[in-house]
Parts: structure tokens; C-alpha cells; sequence
């Protein structure tokens, strides 16, 4: 846990800590609420609704939580929404994280979730409460109650997506941006739920709030469903990048490595969340090309006879036609296409030259060619070292890769990442892997 991870933390927390204090001075019990009876009921239908979250494909952790703490702001007023929000929102790998050794969030993630709940509800509540301090079903409650969803959104994910930004070195606008276009459609369907959820308790009391069981429901599969068809959907798209890499014995694994240190330099460049997902399933399929390459050429330990090189350098163009009929894949294309292009522009396959290559060919260039050189080739049996694929990045830096990105990478690589030891390939032994010969190529096909 970082320095600044602790002061935002600390910082949150505290500050929730005071606004709820505050609230509850400040704010009775609205009777619409039904008393202390009826917040317990409104805890408990709290608890039920987060009792099983969704994690999303972004890292998201989401529940259907927000409509009855919208409907317990509308009902009871800025206190029941506090007290809802830092009691109902309980979840059980918070539970297990609190006891020694079962895992599960740590403490001051606990903390942190909840002050993240507790300063939106709060300030939800005191909008509702400005509006209808009695609360009644009309026209004007719906308007409140559905402008106070959104502010709680808002603030929920702004400050969640702080968390990203400071614990893993995102961009702010990026995840704060991509949570919104993700979640906000179904989540602002909830915030007129909440409004009935709160106007039929009271007309018909408890029992009126039992039929929203089912739209709740039905809201956190959609979330499942999302989460289901993207995980099936990266699941084919390895299947599709294996297939290349069962070509060759010494690629097995190249693309999964590429994908990694790609999503990662984009990261440390501060791309955003969809130019991270673009990076991560071009690195996947950024050779798929290869597929239409005859092994003869592919699998050639030797140099390459010019018409052999010619065939070789058509796979990033037969790659972007394999793809192009896959809509979902379309801002792939570029990085499929481009990712050898050169910064001088003696690249392939439209020599294209400096900041006219796609920014994510740029970056999947060098996490494709320190991969390459630090992974064993059938024309060069011993990868080389990170300081010798280091040294080959900054020579040809300018003249073969962009400059900004190679620096990014020297910031990124000496974190010392799982991927940057070199791979070789489990069925070669030290025997087979001679001493890197003179006719051998550091930079990768």
C-alpha cells in the first residue's frame, strides 16, 4: 500500500467519518421511515441486495445497492441513508477479510467501500429531504429522488475510480469515463425504482417493497450476462491467438506475453480504459496473420530469401482481413495492421512514418519486440537478457521505435514486472540452447 493509496484513504475515510457524524445531529428520522423498525427493514433489504456483487470487466465491483438507499434517503432523510449505507452495505469477502487469515478484503478496503457509499447516500438524502421533508408519491418526489441517483452515482464512481488512479496508476478521466458508459444506463434505470420502491411502502407498508425484489434481480443478471459474454468473448479471442502460437513450439505463449506487457505500457502512457481493452486484445491477436504463413517460412531457422521475407511481412494485412468482419473487433484493426510499422517509416506494411502509425501500434511495437528478443527463435536459440533487449530499444530508438514510448518503457520495466524475464519454452533444456551465434538477430521478424 502506497503513501499516497494511505492519504487518500485516510482521507475518505475521515471525511465520511465527520459528514456522518454531522448528518446525525443535524437530521431526525423522517417519519415516512417508519421509525427505528422500519430502517432495520430498509438494512436488511440493503444487505440482500449486496449480498452478492458483480465484478465487472473494468474491476468494478457492483451491486444493485443504490435503489433501496435512494429510497431510504427519500423516506427517512440524510440519517437513515447514512446509517443504511455504512450498516446495509456489508458484504461477506468484507466479513472474511476482517478475520486473520481468511483473505477477502482487507480492513481499510472495508473502510474505504464504505465511506465511499456513505458521503453519496448522505448527500442523496439531504437533496431528497430539501425537496420533501414528508415525503409523498408525486411528480416533484420523482424528480428528487431520480436527481439524487444521479448525484449518488456520480460521487460513487468518481470515487472509486480515484482508488484505480492512485492504487494501479490509471487515468482518472479514462476509468471515471468508462465506469459511467459501462453502468450508467441500467444504474440510472434504478433511480425511479427507487422512487416506488419508497412510494409503495407507503401506501401498502413493508410488504409493498417484496415485488422489487425482481427487477433487482433481473438488473444484477444483466450485470452477470455482460460479465459472461465478454469473459466468453476474450475466451475465443486466446483460443484464436493460440492457434498461431501452436504453430511454433518457440512462440507458445507470445501473445499472452505481448498482450501483458502491452496493457501495461499503455497503462504507464495513460491510455485510457478502451484504448487498454484494444491493447489487450490486440496484443492477443496481433499475429494472427501467421496463420495463412506456410511453415516452411514461419518455422525457417535460417535468413529468409527476399520472396520468403515478402510472404512473411503480408501477415500483419492477412491478419487485419481475418478480423475485420468482427465489428466488436474494429479498434483492433489499426493495431493489428500497423504494429510493424517503423518510426522512420522503412517499416511494412504501408511504411507509414512517426506519429502517423496508430499511438497503440507504437506502443505493441516495443511490448512485441522486447517479448521477441528476450524469448528463444528458431534463429536465435538464447533469448537475450532485459539489459541487452534494453540496449537493443535504445539503439534503434527514433529510427525503429517511438521515442516517447520507449521511455515509458524504461519507467515501466524498472518496476521489475513477472513478464520481464526472458521465456523459454518448457521443452527446451539448457543442452539444446547453444551460445547466441554471430549470424543471429536481436530485433524480431
Amino acid at each position: 500500500m502506497t503513501i499516497h493509496l494511505k492519504m487518500l484513504v485516510a482521507s475518505v475515510v475521515l471525511v465520511a467519518g465527520l459528514f456522518m457524524a454531522s448528518v446525525l445531529v443535524a437530521y431526525p428520522l423522517q417519519p415516512a421511515i417508519g421509525g427505528w423498525a422500519g430502517l432495520a427493514l430498509w438494512i436488511g433489504v440493503v444487505l440482500l441486495s449486496s449480498a452478492v456483487p458483480v465484478r465487472m470487466p473494468g474491476g468494478a465491483i457492483v451491486n444493485v445497492t443504490i435503489a433501496p438507499i435512494l429510497a431510504t434517503a427519500a423516506l427517512g432523510g440524510p440519517s437513515a441513508a447514512v446509517i443504511v449505507a455504512a450498516i446495509g452495505t456489508f458484504e461477506w469477502r468484507e466479513i472474511k477479510g476482517l478475520l486473520p487469515g481468511n483473505g477477502g478484503v482487507p480492513w481499510y478496503g472495508t473502510l474505504y467501500n464504505h465511506a465511499e457509499v456513505i458521503i453519496p447516500a448522505g448527500i442523496a438524502g439531504i437533496l431528497c429531504s430539501a425537496v420533501a421533508p414528508q415525503y409523498a408519491p408525486s411528480a416533484v418526489t420523482l424528480v428528487a429522488v431520480t436527481a439524487a441517483g444521479i448525484i449518488y452515482f456520480l460521487i460513487n464512481i468518481g470515487l472509486a475510480a480515484q482508488v484505480s488512479t492512485v492504487r494501479d496508476g490509471r487515468q482518472f478521466g479514462g476509468v471515471f469515463v468508462a465506469d459511467v458508459r459501462q453502468l450508467g444506463p441500467s444504474l440510472a434505470g434504478l433511480a425511479p425504482l427507487s422512487w416506488l420502491m419508497a412510494s409503495m411502502y407507503v401506501i401498502a407498508g413493508p410488504i409493498g417493497v417484496l415485488p422489487f425484489a425482481v427487477p433487482l434481480l433481473a438488473t444484477r443478471s444483466g450485470y452477470k450476462k455482460v460479465v459472461e459474454i465478454r469473459d466468453m468473448f476474450t475466451q475465443t479471442v486466446r483460443s484464436l491467438a493460440s492457434a498461431v502460437d501452436a504453430k511454433d513450439p518457440y512462440t507458445a505463449g507470445h501473445s499472452v506475453r505481448v498482450q501483458l506487457i502491452g496493457k501495461d505500457l499503455g497503462a504507464e502512457m495513460r491510455c485510457s480504459e478502451s484504448e487498454l481493452e484494444a491493447l489487450e486484445w490486440g496484443g492477443l491477436l496481433h499475429d494472427i496473420g501467421k496463420i495463412g504463413i506456410p511453415d516452411a517460412i514461419l518455422l525457417k531457422q535460417g535468413a529468409l530469401t527476399k520472396e520468403e521475407r515478402m510472404v512473411m511481412n503480408a501477415h500483419p494485412v492477412k491478419g487485419e482481413e481475418i478480423i475485420r468482419p468482427v465489428a466488436k473487433l474494429a479498434p483492433e484493426l489499426p493495431i493489428i495492421r500497423h504494429h510493424h510499422e517503423w518510426f522512420n517509416g522503412s517499416g511494412y506494411p504501408d511504411r507509414l512514418v512517426g506519429h502517423d502509425i496508430p499511438r497503440l501500434a507504437r506502443i505493441l511495437h516495443v511490448a512485441d519486440s522486447f517479448e521477441a528478443m528476450t524469448a528463444a527463435r528458431p534463429y536465435r536459440m538464447t533469448p537475450l537478457t532485459e539489459e541487452e533487449a534494453m540496449s537493443e530499444l535504445h539503439k534503434f530508438s527514433g529510427i525503429q521505435f517511438d521515442p516517447e514510448v520507449v521511455a515509458a518503457f524504461d519507467r515501466l520495466i524498472a518496476r521489475r514486472p513477472e513478464w520481464a524475464k526472458p521465456n523459454i519454452p518448457k521443452h527446451l533444456t539448457e543442452r539444446e540452447i547453444p551460445r547466441l551465434g554471430e549470424n543471429a538477430r536481436a530485433l524480431p521478424a
